[in-house]
């Protein structure tokens, strides 16, 4: 064991030489590097997957010995200062480096081929290597400097990909909202790391927790100050974590491409702010006001998430959003103590989430093919519809992550996030009814995805005609201007339910021509009877490559749920999981040695369950395209009747779906607040700089200039009447002293 563990130094270092050698490629063989460049995506999978085995064997070995190992090399001693660079693998470093190589390898053998056509995709790739190795350092990393030197490379990291397509106004602006935020929650982070290091005097995880846990112990340390340095440290994974209310770039980062999408939001940089939290745990749990604002932020984050994703027409952004919410979930289970159910959630989530992501992938791919590249048409939701019948296979992958994210037994995400809710009932009734309400929340809005996007009729049925480009239907940033300026299409819910698909269709497009019903799968169709020829061709099924890894990945949510459930019948520790986090547990005081009752087993998911599948039958009945058969429902007699409740209800629904839709205003808000009133005060200093500053300077050369004019034109070179003029400016001097001192 001890000689794996010694080799352990090579797990983040091993991607590296892709994005080296590419790079040297390209600058002095850039024509051999690109024609070899399905070569390096090869490479990629390869190291990545040597990783990966390495991790599994760690695992392996510290579920057999339970064991922790540090190794530590001095890179700066000075008198005053020490600082060691290296490795610290425990059950938290082994979990989280599987998690990161598994999902990487699917994600990079996904994008050999999605990425295929574009022009960077050797860049691609070089982006993507160095982006698992930073997030592997980030994870192996021993003390807060080094971690804080690969936490600014995955931000790098993630600022590049999101801005891969930066040619692309809307792409840039991502990247740079992405890259602010995260800059506000970093700064937090840095100035809480500094002020660890002046009370203790060290870096080092394990030191710094041991005289930390001392000095408050003994009194020896002002609490308020502690507190304080807790609450920068956690401001670091709100922004990165994308945690209420530094969240606002998470659906904007969708510009990039969806590999990277994917890659975010299941395995690299969301997990970063998580894993970071549950590093710092032992810190925080023995300060009760940052556990308890780590629980409110996450219970505020879920909510928001959730109410979010509800009228999201982008398919990305309502994945976004439900990333979002799930991370809050694991929040919440980190402020509450509950260790094991939040790293649980973060591995099911993960596998769920970039199946979601890869197979959102393949639906826009195979929308992209009749729309081309307009993201306003390929994922948007509504312009889907009856895709079930084109993509089988994505369909059914699609819908075991949907079930899956949803919590449905026996399915990965059930298990975990049962057990947080579970926990929530012992720490708030509050929190425990808010988390209830979003598990139902959840299953609404992810169902919603689901039928607008795979069930009833094929919806895209717009063009046009006048040959300008039409607007985006929904917004993609608020930071900076737009072109143009988007325009807001409501979609009311009750109209939703009461109008027909013609009628449907006329809220997206003046001109509308439907596909006869009798037109067969023929690969190129013209469907439009006047003006210019134009041609319609069904989505079609992805290529074998992405279909295999969303089926490789299919495997994950049904199965990884296993290991947290017990082995033993008589002691609740038994699974897997348990035994891997055993030396993470004691640490925290956590073990837990009790018997398990399978009655409490069973009867405790009956309440989440039953809350999830009456979200799912809601999403069923209202957005079914079933609309002529439900016209007798009691439901759609209560929307359709007039008086005092159709009112009410109608700005019931008006307010939710624009609350939702305009992200809860907070977009909004900051534009104002701070984009527009930054951009004010620099106007407003520019004004000053102009007028006050240059204005006293130029006002002295002017005057200097004049007053040199004037006295050009007294002198005559008479010497006569320099004396005068002498003997007068005396005189006045004289009068002046008379009158200064004798008045």
């Amino acid at each position: 064991m001890e000689h794996t563990y010694q080799y352990s130094w090579i797990i983040p270092l091993v991607p590296l030489p892709v994005p080296m050698l590419i790079g040297v490629g390209l600058l002095f063989f850039p024509t051999a590097t690109k024609n070899l460049r399905r070569m390096w995506a090869f490479i990629s999978i390869l190291l990545l997957s040597i990783v990966m085995i390495f991790s599994i064997d760690l695992s392996i070995e510290q579920i057999d010995r339970t064991s922790i190992y540090q190794s530590l090399k001095s890179w700066t001693i000075t008198s005053d200062f020490a600082f060691e660079f290296g490795y610290f693998i425990d059950p938290l470093t082994s979990i989280m480096s599987i998690l990161i190589t598994t999902v990487g390898i699917q994600v990079l053998i996904y994008s050999d081929n999605y990425m295929s056509h574009d022009q960077g995709y050797l860049r691609f790739f070089a982006y993507m290597s160095f982006f698992n190795a930073s997030m592997l350092g980030l994870v192996t990393s021993s003390n807060f400097l080094q971690i804080y030197i690969f936490w600014e490379l995955v931000g790098m990291c993630s600022y590049l990909l999101i801005g891969f397509w930066f040619t692309r106004p809307i792409a840039a602006g991502a990247c740079q909202k992405a890259f602010v935020t995260n800059r506000v929650g970093d700064f937090g982070l840095l100035l809480g790391i500094l002020g660890l290091y002046w009370l203790t005097g060290s870096f080092e995880f394990r030191d710094l927790f041991e005289i930390l846990n001392n000095l408050i112990y003994n009194n020896e340390v002002n609490l308020l100050f502690v507190t304080l340095c807790a609450f920068l440290l956690f401001a670091g994974p709100v922004a990165k974590s994308a945690q209420f209310p530094l969240h606002v770039w998470l659906p904007d980062a969708m510009e990039g491409p969806t590999p990277i999408s994917a890659l975010i939001h299941a395995a690299t940089m969301v997990a970063a702010g998580i894993f970071l939290v549950a590093r710092l745990l032992p810190l925080f749990i023995v300060i009760p006001y940052a556990m308890n604002l780590i629980s409110l932020i996450g219970i505020i984050t879920v909510f928001l998430g959730a109410t979010l994703a509800l009228a999201q027409q982008d398919i990305k952004r309502g994945l976004a959003y439900s990333t979002m919410s799930q991370l809050g979930y694991m929040m919440l289970a980190l402020g509450m103590g509950s260790y094991r159910a939040a790293l649980f959630h973060l591995i099911t989530h993960a596998y769920s989430k970039a199946l979601l992501f890869l197979g959102s992938g393949s639906i826009i791919h195979s929308m992209e093919a009749i729309v081309g590249y307009f993201p306003d048409k390929s994922q948007n939701m509504v312009l889907m519809g009856g895709l079930r019948k084109h993509v089988p296979i994505t369909k059914t992958a699609f819908l075991l992550g949907t079930l899956s994210l949803c919590g449905i037994p026996p399915l990965a995400c059930f298990w975990s996030k049962d057990e947080i809710l579970n926990d929530t009932w012992l720490y708030s009734p509050i929190f425990a009814t808010i988390a209830f309400f979003t598990a139902g929340l959840t299953a609404f809005y992810m169902f919603r995805i689901y039928l607008l996007t795979f069930e009833g009729p094929f919806n895209f049925c717009f063009q046009n005609y006048s040959g300008k480009k039409s607007n985006s239907l929904y917004s993609i940033s608020l930071w900076g201007k737009e072109e143009p300026k988007p325009i807001q299409k409501k979609f009311h819910l009750v109209a939703l339910l009461t109008m027909n698909n013609n009628k449907r269709a006329s809220f997206f497009a003046k001109k509308t021509h439907r596909i006869a019903s009798t037109v067969t799968n023929t690969p190129f169709i013209n469907i439009f009877p006047f003006g210019a020829a134009k041609t319609f061709c069904y989505p079609h099924e992805s290529d074998n490559t992405i279909l295999f890894v969303m089926l490789g990945l299919v495997l994950f949510p049904l199965f990884v749920g296993a290991i947290g459930i017990p082995l033993n019948q008589e002691v609740i520790d038994s699974d897997i999981l348990s035994k891997l986090l055993t030396p993470s547990l004691n640490l925290l005081h956590q073990n837990s040695t009790h018997f398990v009752d399978w009655y409490e087993v069973l009867k405790n998911p009956t309440l989440s369950v039953s809350i999830t599948y009456f979200g799912i039958l809601l999403a069923y009945f209202l957005y079914k395209p079933f609309y002529s058969s439900l016209h007798n429902w009691n439901i759609l007699n209560f929307f359709a009747q007039r008086g005092p409740k159709r009112i009410l209800w109608d700005k019931i629904l008006n307010f939710l779906y624009d609350w939702s839709y305009n992200r809860a205003y907070i977009d909004a808000f900051y534009t104002r607040s701070l984009t527009e009133g930054i951009r004010g005060l620099s106007e407003l200093t520019h004004l000053f700089d102009r007028r006050v500053i240059d204005g006293i300077t130029n006002g002295v050369g002017i005057t200097s200039f004049f007053v040199g004019e004037g006295i050009k034109y007294l002198g005559g070179s008479r010497i006569s009447f320099y004396l005068l003029l002498y003997l007068f400016s005396v005189l006045l001097f004289l009068i002046f002293l008379f009158f200064f001192f004798f008045k």
